[in-house]
Protein backbone atom coordinates (compact mmCIF):
# COMPACT_ATOMS: atom_id res chain seq x y z
CA UNK A 1 0.00 0.00 0.00
CA UNK A 2 1.36 3.55 -0.72
CA UNK A 3 2.28 5.25 2.31
CA UNK A 4 0.28 8.14 1.49
CA UNK A 5 -2.48 6.14 1.69
CA UNK A 6 -1.85 4.41 4.85
CA UNK A 7 -1.04 7.95 6.46
CA UNK A 8 -4.54 9.17 5.19
CA UNK A 9 -6.13 6.20 6.72
CA UNK A 10 -4.29 6.47 10.07
CA UNK A 11 -5.66 10.12 10.14
CA UNK A 12 -9.11 8.98 9.16
CA UNK A 13 -9.83 5.65 10.45
CA UNK A 14 -11.07 6.85 14.05
CA UNK A 15 -14.05 8.20 12.59
CA UNK A 16 -16.63 7.36 10.05
CA UNK A 17 -17.61 9.37 7.27
CA UNK A 18 -20.46 12.01 8.14
CA UNK A 19 -23.09 11.98 5.38
CA UNK A 20 -23.05 15.24 2.99
CA UNK A 21 -26.32 16.50 4.53
CA UNK A 22 -25.77 16.04 7.95
CA UNK A 23 -21.87 17.36 8.03
CA UNK A 24 -22.72 20.83 9.93
CA UNK A 25 -25.96 19.54 11.79
CA UNK A 26 -23.78 16.87 13.40
CA UNK A 27 -20.96 18.98 14.24
CA UNK A 28 -20.12 18.44 17.78
CA UNK A 29 -17.85 20.59 19.97
CA UNK A 30 -15.59 17.54 20.00
CA UNK A 31 -14.97 17.68 16.46
CA UNK A 32 -14.27 21.28 16.59
CA UNK A 33 -11.56 20.84 18.85
CA UNK A 34 -9.95 17.99 17.14
CA UNK A 35 -9.56 19.77 14.20
CA UNK A 36 -10.16 23.80 13.27
CA UNK A 37 -11.09 24.90 9.79
CA UNK A 38 -8.64 26.05 7.35
CA UNK A 39 -7.59 29.78 7.21
CA UNK A 40 -10.16 31.27 4.70
CA UNK A 41 -7.93 34.78 5.17
CA UNK A 42 -4.50 36.00 4.21
CA UNK A 43 -4.26 39.71 4.13
CA UNK A 44 -1.60 41.45 2.04
CA UNK A 45 -1.13 44.89 2.52
CA UNK A 46 -1.60 46.90 -0.93
CA UNK A 47 -0.81 50.82 -1.59
CA UNK A 48 -3.64 52.76 -1.95
CA UNK A 49 -2.53 56.14 -3.80
CA UNK A 50 0.74 56.95 -5.49
CA UNK A 51 3.10 55.17 -7.94
CA UNK A 52 2.95 51.70 -6.15
CA UNK A 53 -1.30 52.06 -6.33
CA UNK A 54 -2.81 48.69 -5.57
CA UNK A 55 0.66 46.98 -5.25
CA UNK A 56 2.65 45.73 -2.19
CA UNK A 57 5.56 47.87 -1.85
CA UNK A 58 7.31 45.35 0.63
CA UNK A 59 7.21 42.68 -2.95
CA UNK A 60 7.50 45.22 -5.70
CA UNK A 61 10.45 47.55 -4.58
CA UNK A 62 12.69 44.44 -3.39
CA UNK A 63 12.11 42.88 -6.49
CA UNK A 64 13.20 45.73 -8.69
CA UNK A 65 16.37 46.35 -6.49
CA UNK A 66 17.20 42.42 -7.10
CA UNK A 67 16.72 42.74 -10.53
CA UNK A 68 18.67 46.46 -11.34
CA UNK A 69 21.58 45.16 -9.44
CA UNK A 70 22.10 41.80 -11.38
CA UNK A 71 21.30 44.14 -14.94
CA UNK A 72 24.67 46.60 -13.76
CA UNK A 73 26.49 44.44 -12.82
CA UNK A 74 26.60 42.63 -16.26
CA UNK A 75 26.47 45.74 -17.81
CA UNK A 76 29.11 47.60 -15.96
CA UNK A 77 31.36 44.90 -14.54
CA UNK A 78 31.25 42.27 -17.26
CA UNK A 79 34.58 40.83 -16.20
CA UNK A 80 33.51 40.15 -12.50
CA UNK A 81 30.05 38.67 -13.50
CA UNK A 82 31.85 36.58 -16.13
CA UNK A 83 34.77 35.32 -14.18
CA UNK A 84 31.88 34.83 -10.72
CA UNK A 85 29.58 32.85 -13.01
CA UNK A 86 32.44 30.63 -14.07
CA UNK A 87 33.13 30.19 -10.63
CA UNK A 88 29.46 29.27 -9.59
CA UNK A 89 29.00 26.91 -12.69
CA UNK A 90 32.05 24.75 -11.01
CA UNK A 91 31.15 24.84 -7.43
CA UNK A 92 27.96 26.11 -6.13
CA UNK A 93 26.02 24.05 -9.24
CA UNK A 94 27.47 21.07 -8.65
CA UNK A 95 26.57 21.29 -5.02
CA UNK A 96 23.19 21.31 -5.63
CA UNK A 97 22.95 19.10 -8.73
CA UNK A 98 21.28 16.51 -6.46
CA UNK A 99 18.91 18.86 -4.77
CA UNK A 100 17.51 19.53 -7.90
CA UNK A 101 17.54 15.45 -9.39
CA UNK A 102 15.71 14.46 -6.27
CA UNK A 103 13.68 17.25 -5.18
CA UNK A 104 11.79 17.17 -8.73
CA UNK A 105 12.07 13.08 -8.34
CA UNK A 106 9.74 13.23 -4.94
CA UNK A 107 7.75 16.05 -7.31
CA UNK A 108 6.86 13.59 -9.96
CA UNK A 109 6.02 11.42 -7.52
CA UNK A 110 3.66 12.76 -4.95
CA UNK A 111 1.87 14.50 -8.02
CA UNK A 112 1.07 10.87 -9.26
CA UNK A 113 -0.26 9.72 -6.23
CA UNK A 114 -2.61 12.64 -5.11
CA UNK A 115 -3.95 12.06 -8.86
CA UNK A 116 -4.39 8.22 -8.29
CA UNK A 117 -5.14 7.85 -4.81
CA UNK A 118 -9.13 7.77 -4.77
CA UNK A 119 -9.72 9.80 -2.03
CA UNK A 120 -7.45 12.88 -2.66
CA UNK A 121 -8.31 12.73 -6.64
CA UNK A 122 -12.05 13.14 -6.27
CA UNK A 123 -10.59 16.67 -4.17
CA UNK A 124 -12.18 19.61 -6.24
CA UNK A 125 -9.71 22.52 -6.88
CA UNK A 126 -12.77 25.06 -5.65
CA UNK A 127 -16.08 24.38 -4.23
CA UNK A 128 -17.74 20.90 -3.95
CA UNK A 129 -20.06 21.50 -6.16
CA UNK A 130 -18.61 23.64 -8.61
CA UNK A 131 -17.83 22.67 -12.06
CA UNK A 132 -14.57 23.45 -14.47
CA UNK A 133 -14.96 27.22 -15.72
CA UNK A 134 -13.74 25.80 -19.46
CA UNK A 135 -14.75 23.20 -21.48
CA UNK A 136 -12.46 20.11 -21.57
CA UNK A 137 -11.25 20.68 -25.44
CA UNK A 138 -10.81 24.58 -24.27
CA UNK A 139 -9.02 23.55 -21.30
CA UNK A 140 -6.68 21.31 -23.01
CA UNK A 141 -6.61 24.21 -26.17
CA UNK A 142 -5.04 26.20 -23.48
CA UNK A 143 -2.81 23.64 -22.16
CA UNK A 144 -1.31 22.99 -25.73
CA UNK A 145 -0.16 26.88 -25.75
CA UNK A 146 1.20 26.61 -22.66
CA UNK A 147 2.91 23.13 -23.61
CA UNK A 148 4.51 24.14 -27.20
CA UNK A 149 6.48 27.57 -27.30
CA UNK A 150 9.76 28.92 -28.17
CA UNK A 151 11.69 25.71 -26.72
CA UNK A 152 9.87 23.52 -28.71
CA UNK A 153 11.61 25.63 -31.75
CA UNK A 154 14.97 25.33 -30.47
CA UNK A 155 14.79 21.85 -29.03
CA UNK A 156 12.67 19.65 -30.87
CA UNK A 157 15.60 19.25 -33.39
CA UNK A 158 18.37 20.25 -31.04
CA UNK A 159 17.78 17.72 -28.18
CA UNK A 160 17.73 14.59 -30.09
CA UNK A 161 20.48 15.87 -32.37
CA UNK A 162 22.45 16.14 -29.22
CA UNK A 163 21.83 13.26 -27.27
CA UNK A 164 22.51 11.72 -30.73
CA UNK A 165 26.38 12.57 -30.29
CA UNK A 166 26.42 12.26 -26.53
CA UNK A 167 24.53 10.80 -24.10
CA UNK A 168 25.19 8.56 -20.95
CA UNK A 169 25.15 5.31 -22.94
CA UNK A 170 27.44 6.47 -25.84
CA UNK A 171 29.82 8.29 -22.84
CA UNK A 172 30.00 4.77 -21.18
CA UNK A 173 30.65 3.60 -24.44
CA UNK A 174 27.38 1.08 -24.76
CA UNK A 175 26.13 2.92 -28.33
CA UNK A 176 28.61 4.57 -30.68
CA UNK A 177 27.67 8.21 -31.24
CA UNK A 178 26.16 9.41 -34.27
CA UNK A 179 24.92 5.63 -35.04
CA UNK A 180 21.41 4.04 -35.56
CA UNK A 181 21.72 2.63 -31.89
CA UNK A 182 22.40 5.42 -30.24
CA UNK A 183 18.78 6.59 -31.30
CA UNK A 184 16.78 4.82 -28.13
CA UNK A 185 18.75 6.28 -25.76
CA UNK A 186 18.89 9.40 -27.28
CA UNK A 187 14.85 9.65 -27.20
CA UNK A 188 14.99 8.33 -23.93
CA UNK A 189 17.13 11.35 -22.43
CA UNK A 190 15.19 13.93 -24.78
CA UNK A 191 11.20 12.32 -23.28
CA UNK A 192 12.87 12.42 -19.67
CA UNK A 193 13.60 16.03 -19.83
CA UNK A 194 10.77 17.50 -21.29
CA UNK A 195 7.91 14.64 -19.97
CA UNK A 196 6.27 14.03 -16.86
CA UNK A 197 9.36 15.92 -14.99
CA UNK A 198 8.11 19.27 -16.46
CA UNK A 199 4.90 18.97 -15.95
CA UNK A 200 4.42 17.35 -12.76
CA UNK A 201 6.73 20.58 -11.36
CA UNK A 202 4.40 22.86 -12.89
CA UNK A 203 1.32 21.02 -11.73
CA UNK A 204 2.26 20.96 -8.20
CA UNK A 205 2.99 24.93 -8.30
CA UNK A 206 -0.17 25.55 -9.99
CA UNK A 207 -2.51 22.86 -7.65
CA UNK A 208 -0.35 24.18 -4.37
CA UNK A 209 -1.87 28.02 -5.40
CA UNK A 210 -5.04 26.66 -7.05
CA UNK A 211 -6.09 24.53 -4.23
CA UNK A 212 -6.12 27.23 -1.26
CA UNK A 213 -7.18 30.47 -3.83
CA UNK A 214 -10.36 28.59 -5.14
CA UNK A 215 -11.64 26.47 -1.80
CA UNK A 216 -10.33 29.19 1.10
CA UNK A 217 -10.53 32.46 -0.88
CA UNK A 218 -6.92 33.17 -0.90
CA UNK A 219 -5.23 35.27 -2.94
CA UNK A 220 -3.60 33.90 -6.52
CA UNK A 221 -0.73 34.64 -5.25
CA UNK A 222 2.86 32.56 -4.56
CA UNK A 223 2.89 33.13 -0.88
CA UNK A 224 -0.80 31.54 -0.59
CA UNK A 225 0.49 28.30 -1.39
CA UNK A 226 2.42 27.93 2.26
CA UNK A 227 -0.54 29.28 4.20
CA UNK A 228 -1.15 25.38 4.84
CA UNK A 229 1.74 25.53 6.46
CA UNK A 230 2.92 29.21 7.96
CA UNK A 231 -0.77 30.65 8.66
CA UNK A 232 -1.06 34.19 8.50
CA UNK A 233 2.72 34.53 9.19
CA UNK A 234 2.41 34.56 4.86
CA UNK A 235 0.97 38.34 5.46
CA UNK A 236 4.28 39.13 6.27
CA UNK A 237 8.11 39.35 5.75
CA UNK A 238 8.35 35.73 5.20
CA UNK A 239 5.56 35.98 2.48
CA UNK A 240 6.95 38.88 1.10
CA UNK A 241 10.12 36.81 0.62
CA UNK A 242 8.79 34.37 -0.75
CA UNK A 243 6.81 36.53 -3.73
CA UNK A 244 10.22 38.14 -4.46
CA UNK A 245 11.83 35.43 -4.84
CA UNK A 246 9.15 34.17 -7.18
CA UNK A 247 9.67 37.21 -8.98
CA UNK A 248 13.27 37.17 -9.73
CA UNK A 249 12.90 33.02 -10.75
CA UNK A 250 10.50 34.21 -13.19
CA UNK A 251 11.95 36.75 -14.76
CA UNK A 252 15.52 34.22 -14.99
CA UNK A 253 13.78 31.71 -16.34
CA UNK A 254 11.86 33.60 -19.15
CA UNK A 255 15.04 35.11 -19.42
CA UNK A 256 16.22 31.70 -20.67
CA UNK A 257 13.14 31.16 -23.22
CA UNK A 258 14.25 34.78 -24.55
CA UNK A 259 17.68 33.91 -24.65
CA UNK A 260 17.06 30.91 -26.92
CA UNK A 261 14.54 32.16 -28.95
CA UNK A 262 16.27 35.63 -29.72
CA UNK A 263 19.68 33.68 -30.69
CA UNK A 264 17.11 31.36 -33.01
CA UNK A 265 15.03 34.72 -34.51
CA UNK A 266 18.69 36.10 -35.16
CA UNK A 267 20.10 32.08 -37.14
CA UNK A 268 16.26 31.83 -38.93
CA UNK A 269 17.18 35.54 -40.35
CA UNK A 270 20.14 35.09 -41.31
CA UNK A 271 19.39 32.10 -43.12
CA UNK A 272 16.95 34.83 -45.02
CA UNK A 273 20.08 36.96 -46.64
CA UNK A 274 20.79 38.83 -43.71
CA UNK A 275 23.94 36.75 -42.11
CA UNK A 276 26.72 39.86 -42.97
CA UNK A 277 24.70 42.11 -40.96
CA UNK A 278 23.43 39.50 -38.38
CA UNK A 279 26.38 37.16 -37.51
CA UNK A 280 29.95 37.80 -36.27
CA UNK A 281 32.67 36.10 -38.31
CA UNK A 282 32.71 33.24 -35.96
CA UNK A 283 29.05 32.73 -36.85
CA UNK A 284 27.44 33.95 -33.33
CA UNK A 285 25.01 36.57 -32.91
CA UNK A 286 26.58 40.33 -33.15
CA UNK A 287 25.79 42.49 -30.38
CA UNK A 288 24.14 44.76 -33.12
CA UNK A 289 21.68 42.07 -33.63
CA UNK A 290 21.10 40.93 -30.28
CA UNK A 291 19.88 44.74 -29.17
CA UNK A 292 17.76 45.37 -32.37
CA UNK A 293 15.94 42.18 -31.76
CA UNK A 294 15.49 42.67 -28.19
CA UNK A 295 14.13 46.17 -28.72
CA UNK A 296 11.71 45.57 -31.10
CA UNK A 297 10.40 41.71 -29.49
CA UNK A 298 10.22 43.19 -26.35
CA UNK A 299 9.35 46.13 -27.04
CA UNK A 300 5.73 44.90 -29.30
CA UNK A 301 6.04 42.52 -25.83
CA UNK A 302 5.23 45.25 -23.74
CA UNK A 303 2.59 47.13 -25.98
CA UNK A 304 0.85 43.72 -25.86
CA UNK A 305 1.00 43.33 -21.92
CA UNK A 306 -0.20 47.00 -21.93
CA UNK A 307 -3.22 45.94 -24.44
CA UNK A 308 -4.56 43.12 -22.14
CA UNK A 309 -5.08 39.90 -21.90
CA UNK A 310 -8.24 39.86 -24.47
CA UNK A 311 -6.32 41.75 -26.82
CA UNK A 312 -2.77 41.13 -27.23
CA UNK A 313 -2.18 37.54 -25.71
CA UNK A 314 -5.35 36.17 -26.99
CA UNK A 315 -5.04 37.13 -30.79
CA UNK A 316 -1.06 35.98 -30.82
CA UNK A 317 -2.01 32.70 -28.81
CA UNK A 318 -4.12 31.83 -31.68
CA UNK A 319 -1.48 32.64 -34.47
CA UNK A 320 0.92 30.38 -32.22
CA UNK A 321 -1.79 27.64 -32.36
CA UNK A 322 -2.07 27.51 -36.27
CA UNK A 323 1.40 28.08 -37.21
CA UNK A 324 2.42 25.84 -35.14
CA UNK A 325 0.20 22.74 -36.65
CA UNK A 326 1.19 24.33 -39.88
CA UNK A 327 4.95 23.45 -38.94
CA UNK A 328 4.26 20.05 -37.32
CA UNK A 329 2.22 18.90 -40.69
CA UNK A 330 5.08 19.73 -42.60
CA UNK A 331 7.29 17.27 -40.75
CA UNK A 332 4.39 14.77 -40.84
CA UNK A 333 4.15 14.57 -44.81
CA UNK A 334 7.14 15.89 -46.43
CA UNK A 335 9.73 15.05 -43.42
CA UNK A 336 10.41 11.43 -41.90
CA UNK A 337 6.41 10.98 -41.01
CA UNK A 338 6.44 7.40 -40.51
CA UNK A 339 10.27 7.16 -38.94
CA UNK A 340 9.17 9.53 -36.27
CA UNK A 341 5.97 8.12 -35.15
CA UNK A 342 8.01 4.96 -34.78
CA UNK A 343 10.39 6.93 -32.86
CA UNK A 344 7.29 8.02 -31.02
CA UNK A 345 5.96 4.67 -30.20
CA UNK A 346 9.56 2.99 -29.09
CA UNK A 347 10.23 6.21 -27.34
CA UNK A 348 6.78 6.22 -25.32
CA UNK A 349 7.69 2.48 -24.25
CA UNK A 350 10.94 2.70 -23.10
CA UNK A 351 10.35 6.21 -21.09
CA UNK A 352 8.00 4.51 -19.20
CA UNK A 353 10.03 1.31 -18.56
CA UNK A 354 12.61 3.87 -17.44
CA UNK A 355 11.47 7.02 -15.97
CA UNK A 356 12.03 6.14 -12.80
CA UNK A 357 15.38 4.33 -12.25
CA UNK A 358 16.37 7.34 -14.83
CA UNK A 359 14.96 10.07 -12.48
CA UNK A 360 16.62 8.74 -9.33
CA UNK A 361 20.00 8.38 -11.21
CA UNK A 362 22.75 10.98 -9.71
CA UNK A 363 26.06 10.95 -11.22
CA UNK A 364 29.35 12.02 -9.11
CA UNK A 365 32.80 12.38 -10.31
CA UNK A 366 34.61 8.83 -9.62
CA UNK A 367 38.19 10.29 -10.44
CA UNK A 368 37.91 8.32 -13.86
CA UNK A 369 37.62 10.49 -17.43
CA UNK A 370 33.90 8.39 -17.87
CA UNK A 371 32.93 9.28 -14.41
CA UNK A 372 33.66 12.97 -14.38
CA UNK A 373 31.93 13.36 -18.79
CA UNK A 374 28.79 11.31 -17.22
CA UNK A 375 28.86 14.23 -13.96
CA UNK A 376 29.05 17.07 -16.93
CA UNK A 377 26.81 16.04 -19.27
CA UNK A 378 24.24 15.89 -16.47
CA UNK A 379 25.20 19.19 -15.31
CA UNK A 380 24.57 20.58 -18.85
CA UNK A 381 21.37 18.65 -19.11
CA UNK A 382 18.98 17.58 -16.74
CA UNK A 383 20.16 20.00 -13.78
CA UNK A 384 19.42 23.09 -16.04
CA UNK A 385 16.52 21.69 -16.96
CA UNK A 386 15.21 20.65 -13.43
CA UNK A 387 16.13 24.08 -12.46
CA UNK A 388 14.43 25.84 -15.74
CA UNK A 389 11.46 24.25 -15.27
CA UNK A 390 11.29 24.80 -11.05
CA UNK A 391 12.04 28.62 -12.28
CA UNK A 392 9.44 28.61 -14.88
CA UNK A 393 6.83 27.11 -12.48
CA UNK A 394 5.66 30.24 -10.96
CA UNK A 395 5.06 31.40 -14.38
CA UNK A 396 3.12 28.38 -16.12
CA UNK A 397 2.13 27.25 -12.23
CA UNK A 398 -0.16 30.65 -12.14
CA UNK A 399 -1.29 30.20 -15.91
CA UNK A 400 -2.40 26.40 -15.14
CA UNK A 401 -3.94 27.33 -11.72
CA UNK A 402 -5.96 30.51 -13.24
CA UNK A 403 -7.58 27.73 -16.06
CA UNK A 404 -8.18 24.60 -13.73
CA UNK A 405 -10.87 26.34 -11.81
CA UNK A 406 -13.60 23.58 -10.77
CA UNK A 407 -11.62 20.40 -11.67
CA UNK A 408 -10.93 17.30 -9.69
CA UNK A 409 -7.53 16.55 -8.64
CA UNK A 410 -7.15 13.60 -10.80
CA UNK A 411 -8.39 15.70 -13.86
CA UNK A 412 -6.11 18.32 -13.43
CA UNK A 413 -2.84 16.74 -12.55
CA UNK A 414 -3.18 13.83 -15.01
CA UNK A 415 -4.42 16.75 -17.71
CA UNK A 416 -1.50 18.75 -17.01
CA UNK A 417 1.07 16.73 -17.40
CA UNK A 418 0.08 14.10 -20.15
CA UNK A 419 -1.85 16.28 -23.00
CA UNK A 420 1.33 18.67 -23.09
CA UNK A 421 3.86 15.90 -22.56
CA UNK A 422 2.49 13.96 -25.22
CA UNK A 423 2.26 17.18 -27.74
CA UNK A 424 6.19 17.77 -26.63
CA UNK A 425 7.15 14.46 -27.78
CA UNK A 426 5.00 14.44 -30.43
CA UNK A 427 7.33 17.45 -31.94
CA UNK A 428 10.50 15.90 -30.53
CA UNK A 429 9.67 12.74 -32.65
CA UNK A 430 8.37 14.23 -35.64
CA UNK A 431 10.75 17.09 -36.54
CA UNK A 432 14.01 15.51 -34.69
CA UNK A 433 13.35 12.39 -35.99
CA UNK A 434 13.43 13.69 -39.37
CA UNK A 435 16.90 15.33 -38.70
CA UNK A 436 18.09 12.18 -37.38
CA UNK A 437 16.81 10.09 -40.55
CA UNK A 438 18.66 12.62 -43.22
CA UNK A 439 21.81 12.10 -40.77
CA UNK A 440 21.61 8.69 -40.68
CA UNK A 441 20.50 8.21 -44.75
CA UNK A 442 24.20 10.25 -45.65
CA UNK A 443 21.46 12.69 -47.09
CA UNK A 444 22.71 15.66 -44.65
CA UNK A 445 26.46 14.78 -44.80
CA UNK A 446 27.04 16.12 -41.26
CA UNK A 447 25.38 19.95 -41.79
CA UNK A 448 22.55 19.16 -39.11
CA UNK A 449 24.44 17.88 -36.31
CA UNK A 450 27.14 20.38 -36.78
CA UNK A 451 25.24 23.28 -36.93
CA UNK A 452 24.69 25.09 -33.77
CA UNK A 453 21.55 24.50 -31.82
CA UNK A 454 19.97 27.65 -32.43
CA UNK A 455 20.18 27.03 -36.24
CA UNK A 456 19.75 23.46 -36.40
CA UNK A 457 15.81 23.43 -37.26
CA UNK A 458 16.53 25.69 -40.17
CA UNK A 459 19.89 23.41 -41.05
CA UNK A 460 17.09 20.59 -41.28
CA UNK A 461 14.91 22.08 -43.38
CA UNK A 462 17.08 23.64 -46.24
CA UNK A 463 18.00 20.11 -46.73
CA UNK A 464 14.59 18.24 -46.62
CA UNK A 465 13.09 20.97 -49.06
CA UNK A 466 13.54 23.29 -51.98
CA UNK A 467 15.07 26.18 -51.81
CA UNK A 468 12.73 28.42 -52.61
CA UNK A 469 10.23 26.48 -50.32
CA UNK A 470 12.79 26.45 -47.34
CA UNK A 471 12.98 30.37 -47.55
CA UNK A 472 8.83 30.52 -47.30
CA UNK A 473 8.84 27.73 -44.91
CA UNK A 474 11.75 29.87 -42.76
CA UNK A 475 9.38 33.05 -43.14
CA UNK A 476 6.98 31.00 -41.30
CA UNK A 477 9.34 29.64 -38.56
CA UNK A 478 10.63 33.26 -37.99
CA UNK A 479 7.09 34.40 -37.73
CA UNK A 480 6.32 32.01 -35.36
CA UNK A 481 8.91 32.65 -33.23
CA UNK A 482 8.20 36.45 -32.78
CA UNK A 483 4.63 35.39 -31.75
CA UNK A 484 6.05 33.25 -29.21
CA UNK A 485 8.70 35.42 -28.49
CA UNK A 486 5.74 38.24 -27.64
CA UNK A 487 3.68 35.71 -25.84
CA UNK A 488 6.23 34.33 -23.38
CA UNK A 489 7.49 37.79 -22.24
CA UNK A 490 4.00 39.42 -22.64
CA UNK A 491 2.43 36.51 -20.13
CA UNK A 492 5.58 36.53 -17.61
CA UNK A 493 5.21 40.61 -17.12
CA UNK A 494 1.99 40.05 -16.63
CA UNK A 495 2.51 37.50 -14.15
CA UNK A 496 4.98 39.52 -12.51
CA UNK A 497 2.36 42.60 -12.13
CA UNK A 498 -0.37 39.78 -10.57
CA UNK A 499 2.55 38.54 -7.75
CA UNK A 500 3.51 42.20 -7.07
CA UNK A 501 -0.14 42.87 -6.91
CA UNK A 502 -1.23 40.26 -4.02
CA UNK A 503 -2.70 38.51 -6.29
CA UNK A 504 -4.76 40.92 -8.30
CA UNK A 505 -5.56 40.54 -12.02
CA UNK A 506 -7.51 43.64 -13.22
CA UNK A 507 -5.70 46.63 -14.02
CA UNK A 508 -2.63 46.86 -16.53
CA UNK A 509 -0.45 49.45 -14.32
CA UNK A 510 1.48 50.52 -17.11
CA UNK A 511 4.04 51.92 -15.73
CA UNK A 512 5.21 48.66 -13.97
CA UNK A 513 4.65 47.23 -17.37
CA UNK A 514 7.59 49.62 -18.89
CA UNK A 515 9.94 48.42 -16.43
CA UNK A 516 9.67 44.57 -16.27
CA UNK A 517 9.57 44.59 -20.11
CA UNK A 518 12.95 46.68 -20.19
CA UNK A 519 14.36 44.56 -17.20
CA UNK A 520 13.40 41.28 -18.97
CA UNK A 521 15.44 43.10 -22.86
CA UNK A 522 18.33 44.25 -20.51
CA UNK A 523 18.98 41.15 -18.76
CA UNK A 524 18.41 38.74 -22.15
CA UNK A 525 21.02 41.83 -23.63
CA UNK A 526 23.37 41.45 -21.43
CA UNK A 527 23.68 38.04 -20.70
CA UNK A 528 24.25 37.34 -24.24
CA UNK A 529 26.34 39.70 -24.78
CA UNK A 530 28.49 38.66 -21.99
CA UNK A 531 28.65 35.06 -22.41
CA UNK A 532 26.05 33.32 -24.76
CA UNK A 533 22.92 31.64 -23.93
CA UNK A 534 25.70 29.96 -21.49
CA UNK A 535 25.90 33.00 -19.37
CA UNK A 536 21.91 33.08 -18.94
CA UNK A 537 21.72 29.67 -17.80
CA UNK A 538 24.24 29.74 -15.32
CA UNK A 539 22.30 32.78 -14.00
CA UNK A 540 19.24 31.02 -13.90
CA UNK A 541 20.36 27.98 -12.17
CA UNK A 542 21.70 29.94 -9.20
CA UNK A 543 18.49 32.47 -9.59
CA UNK A 544 16.06 29.31 -9.61
CA UNK A 545 18.08 27.84 -6.22
CA UNK A 546 16.14 29.93 -4.24
CA UNK A 547 12.70 28.93 -5.03
CA UNK A 548 13.32 25.44 -5.50
CA UNK A 549 13.33 25.45 -1.68
CA UNK A 550 9.82 27.42 -1.20
CA UNK A 551 8.67 24.49 -4.20
CA UNK A 552 10.03 21.77 -1.51
CA UNK A 553 7.50 23.72 1.06
CA UNK A 554 4.88 23.76 -1.55
CA UNK A 555 5.30 20.12 -1.70
CA UNK A 556 5.00 19.59 1.80
CA UNK A 557 2.47 22.29 2.23
CA UNK A 558 -0.33 20.95 -0.22
CA UNK A 559 -0.04 17.61 1.27
CA UNK A 560 -0.92 19.03 4.71
CA UNK A 561 -3.97 21.13 3.30
CA UNK A 562 -5.34 17.87 1.48
CA UNK A 563 -4.47 15.08 4.40
CA UNK A 564 -6.31 17.98 6.70
CA UNK A 565 -9.18 18.51 4.63
CA UNK A 566 -10.08 14.81 4.27
CA UNK A 567 -9.78 14.59 8.43
CA UNK A 568 -12.07 17.42 8.03
CA UNK A 569 -14.64 15.59 6.17
CA UNK A 570 -14.51 13.38 8.24
CA UNK A 571 -15.28 15.18 11.03
CA UNK A 572 -17.76 17.35 9.88
CA UNK A 573 -15.44 20.04 9.85
CA UNK A 574 -16.41 23.20 7.15
CA UNK A 575 -13.02 22.95 4.57
CA UNK A 576 -14.53 25.34 2.06
CA UNK A 577 -14.62 29.19 2.36
CA UNK A 578 -18.65 29.25 1.28
CA UNK A 579 -18.92 26.51 3.94
CA UNK A 580 -17.02 28.18 6.40
CA UNK A 581 -18.60 31.79 5.77
CA UNK A 582 -22.24 30.80 6.09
Amino acid sequence: MHPLVTYIKFLTMQHSAVPPGERFANMSSDSDHRIAPPLVDLPIATAERGFYDGFSRQVTIPGKIVITLLIVWAIFFPVNAAETLDAVNSSIIREFAGWYIYLVAAIMAVCLALALIPMTGRLRIGLDDEQPEFSRLSWFSMLFGAGIGIGMLTYAVGEPMAHFSNNPAIIDGSVAARSAEAVPSAYLYTFLHWGIAAWATYALVGLAIGYVAYRRGLPLTIRSALAPLFGRAMSGIAGHIVDVVAVVATLLGVAVTMGLGVEQFIAGAARLGASDILLDDDGTSSALAIIVSLVLLVGASTLSAMSGVGKGIKWLSNINLILSFALLALFLFVGAGFFGLELLGTGLLTYLAKVVPTSLTHFMSDGTPVGEALMQWQLDWTVFYWAWWIAFAPFVGMFVARISRGRTIREYVLGVILVPSLLCFVWMALAGGTAIELELGGVANGTIVDAPISDQLFATLSVMLSPLAMTLVTGLVVVLLITYLVTSADSAILIVNTINGAGETDGRRRRHILFWGASLALIVGSMLILGGIDAIRVTMIIGALPFSFVTALMLVAILKAIVFDLVRLRHGVAVTTDEIKA
